[in-house]
């Protein structure tokens, strides 16, 4: 047996364990992971030695960790919606017209102006004299650490995660093509450079060509074949293979696949089953091995490695510092700099691009040395960093604007107890008696007039949720039909008209638009059958200690999910699921869907969290 193999597979396992055991947070477990190789390797009480098997499980680990991050990336950052209604323009001129792709791109394109620079003072220094090289190397982003980190952290479903994700994509793929082409050109074989272009149209062909794989074949797949893990380890393969048949790097087909795969839609517990392969098995071995190889006692004993150490790290992270001023458009300020610290993270690529430039005499060994270990200084001090500043509480969710048309003492009363940091309320009323009985009480609001017009151009339709509750059903009738069609997303009307063939005819055209409707007589009738059959449901509506809460799920990491796989769910009650209109039980083997809207009950500040996590509308 190799006893090798056994203790690296030991210090898979241990590594997350005494981290969670000690409950230290500071230090990442991909940054551990190293740290545990550098001890048990040549650094230090040298236990491990590499051999074919280890080797080859690292690579296996690289591949993996590639084509993970491949399927990390939202797709739907991409696309551009056009509004379809008066309010949903008016929504989108006066959004900020930053988002997380633009956001990105500007500040890796400022990463790339400060390498530019600061190749070209390494050569002026004489430190450097490929000042190519020196862009790729300082540019490059270690897209994995910066994915395990942000999934550690749940941010990899939220705007901020997807912004750092989008950076670190560019930062991995912008630089794998720069040392593809840069090598080709070195080693004498610039001419087959246009062979690079078959790795992308076979991933288009596979896309293509499997486009309905996960709904045609996943009904046929059974616990012995696994169908959708034989077709995505197939992808790996053809795409890996065909990147080092036409001297790309492997990692570079890895992440290709990952995006395919990603693309062709696969089932969440597909996509389980491949981070359990990944991050449960042949990851680990690639961070612990690149601690392993690594060799301290050498690279230290090198005056020139030790000179080169400290004036590489300072480029590493003066290189990506300008990617600040792009991100803090978008977030705080804590955040955007905490953002920064964490795609300084440069390891992945960095290790790979100078085995390269050493094989072809590019580089010599204490260049490539200082190179590899001001690499891992920066996956230690940025994720620290990072972890250090970052908070959570600076990206909240926006507040939900209601308005509502009608002033009474039950809509008074409803305002003052929707929950503030959640709401934003505001009621309206034609009646001057009501607004000189609540003007103090409430933000009341006196209308001259109730044409829709009238109101669109007041602002009184620019909101989330309109309540309209005025005595006259018809009044509000209009003023529902106008203001869905003015594009609120949701409206809810009251509608008391004592003419039951007239509230039928309303009744059909409100349901044909979405639009909700309610009569105080039905209300009643409910809450009071409420009190004879369920006691304790009325106890929740009428309490003012406890209450129910509704959550839309809008996040779609969460997209597929079991219930018990939900963040916190211990400490919450969800009774009911909204699906399409529909009524559904949230059975334990339930999977949730985008736009499934949770009724749940338990602690408010339990319940903000999970809102928080799921009803994903960041940025």
């Amino acid at each position: 047996m190799d006893l090798s193999l056994v203790i690296v597979s030991v210090a898979a396992f241990l590594t997350p364990t005494l981290l969670a055991r000690f409950k230290v947070s500071l230090i990442p477990t991909t940054v551990a992971e190293i740290i545990v190789g550098v001890i048990l390797g040549r650094s230090c009480f040298n236990i491990i030695h590499i051999n074919s098997v280890l080797n080859t499980l690292s690579t296996l680990g690289t591949i993996m960790l590639l084509f993970l991050s491949g399927m990390e990336i939202d797709f739907s950052l991409f696309k551009k919606s056009k509004p379809t209604t008066v309010l949903a323009a008016k929504k989108a001129r006066n959004k900020t017209k930053e988002s997380p792709l633009k956001s990105a791109i500007i500040a890796y394109s400022l990463t790339i102006v400060s390498s530019i620079i600061l190749g070209v003072l390494f050569k002026v220094c004489g430190l450097f004299s490929d000042v190519f090289l020196s862009v790729i190397l300082f540019a490059t982003v270690s897209l994995g650490v910066m994915i395990s980190i942000l999934k550690e952290n749940n941010l990899l479903g939220q705007s901020y995660g997807q912004t750092l994700l989008l950076f670190g994509v560019l930062g991995e793929i912008i630089p794998l093509l720069g040392l593809t082409i840069y090598s080709s050109i070195k080693s004498g074989n610039g001419g087959t450079l246009w062979l690079l272009s078959l790795v992308f149209l076979a991933a288009a062909y596979l896309l293509a060509r499997f486009r309905n794989f996960f709904n045609v074949f996943g009904k046929l797949t059974k616990s012995t074949t696994q169908l959708d893990m034989r077709f995505a380890f197939l992808v790996i393969v053809i795409l890996v293979v065909l990147a080092t048949s036409v001297g790309a790097e492997n990692i570079l087909g890895a992440f290709l696949a990952g995006i395919v795969i990603k693309l062709l839609e696969p089932e969440e517990a597909t996509e389980e089953k491949l981070n359990a392969i990944g991050y449960g098995f042949l990851i680990p071995f690639f961070f612990i091995l690149t601690g392993v190889k690594l060799n301290l006692i050498a690279l230290l004993g090198s005056k020139a490695t030790l000179t080169l150490i400290p004036l590489l790290l300072v480029a590493f992270l003066v290189a990506k510092m300008p990617a600040y001023y792009s991100f803090k458009k978008l977030f705080s300020q804590r955040n955007a700099l905490a953002g920064t610290f964490l795609v300084e993270t440069t390891m992945t690529l960095v290790i790979s691009g100078v085995a390269v430039a050493q094989n072809i005499h590019a580089l010599n060994n204490q260049q490539g040395g200082a190179l590899t270990l001001a690499a891992v200084l920066t996956c230690l001090i940025g994720p620290m960093l990072f972890k250090k500043l970052y908070q959570p509480k600076d990206e909240q969710l926006p507040k939900t604007i209601v308005h509502i048309i009608g002033t009474t003492v039950t809509s008074v009363a409803t305002c003052h107890q929707l929950p503030h940091d959640w709401y934003d309320t505001r009621l309206y009323t034609r009646h001057s008696e009501s607004y000189e009985t609540y003007k103090n009480s409430a933000p009341v609001t006196l209308l001259d007039t109730m044409e829709p017009s009238a109101l669109i151009k007041q602002g009184i339709f620019d909101t989330d949720i309109l309540v309209i509750t005025d005595l006259h059903s018809k009044i509000n009738y209009s003023l529902a039909v106008a203001a869905k069609k003015y594009g609120v997303e949701r409206v809810l009307v009251r509608l008391d008209d004592p003419d039951p063939n007239e509230i039928d005819v309303m009744k059909k055209e409100l349901t044909n638009l979405k639009i909700e409707y309610f009569n105080t007589f039905d209300t009643g009738v409910g809450v009071f059958r409420t009190a004879i059959e369920s006691p304790e449901v009325l106890r929740f509506i009428t309490s003012t200690t406890s209450s129910l809460f509704e959550v839309t799920m809008t996040n779609a990491r969460f997209d597929g999910s079991l219930i018990p796989d939900l963040p916190e769910t211990d400490e919450v009650v969800i009774s009911k699921i909204v699906r399409n209109g529909k009524f559904v039980d949230p059975r334990d083997d339930l999977r949730l869907q985008l736009g499934d809207h949770l009724i749940m009950a338990g602690p408010r500040e339990v319940v903000s969290r999970l809102r928080l996590l799921l009803d994903n509308q960041l940025g």
